[in-house]
């Protein structure tokens, strides 16, 4: 199975592919689509959506795993933040990739077994599950994994269910 976990945002899009069993995931790419604060929003929003397109075509996953958004105080962020995931589940659709959503929460509680874990605690088990020798930066990349991950995991879950 391969898994395209994406962290949602408007400047930075952190995006990681992971394959392979849900007991042994390997990661296969991560990185970063990054728009220039100095773009129109709608132009911010075209870059994110051919990337995604380009990222789908070219690893041609079987799942998109993506953060669902939680914001707190910061209205303005949580606004462009979902123009951003609507525009990942625009390309999601059109290349016909199947869409999962998981929170914040959820993805801490299945990589670190806590749910109000650091960041950095979630990125220190993403590079000791997938056997990195080092944190993937930038941080947007490695909290792709962790959605990836989660996936992975949860997926494995539902299939046992079955």
């Amino acid at each position: 199975m391969r898994i395209l976990g994406v962290d949602p945002g408007t400047a930075r899009v952190g995006w990681a592919v992971i394959e392979g069993k849900p007991t042994a995931p390997r990661a296969v790419a991560y990185g970063c689509l990054t728009t220039p604060k100095n773009q129109a929003p709608e132009q911010r929003l075209l870059v994110i959506f051919r990337g995604l397109v380009n990222l789908l075509k070219k690893y041609q996953p079987d799942y998109l795993s993506l953060e669902q958004l939680f914001f707190a105080s910061n209205a303005k962020t949580a606004f462009s933040v979902s123009q951003a995931r609507g525009v990942i589940l625009l390309a999601a659709a059109q290349t016909k990739i199947p869409v999962v959503s998981y929170t914040p929460l959820a993805v801490k509680n299945t990589i670190c077994g806590f749910g109000k874990a650091e960041k950095i605690q979630v990125q220190n088990m993403v590079a000791r599950i997938l056997h990195l020798k080092a944190i993937p930066k930038p941080d947007d990349a490695a909290d792709a994994l962790a959605i990836a991950l989660t996936h992975a995991y949860s997926y494995k879950m539902k299939e046992q269910i079955k």
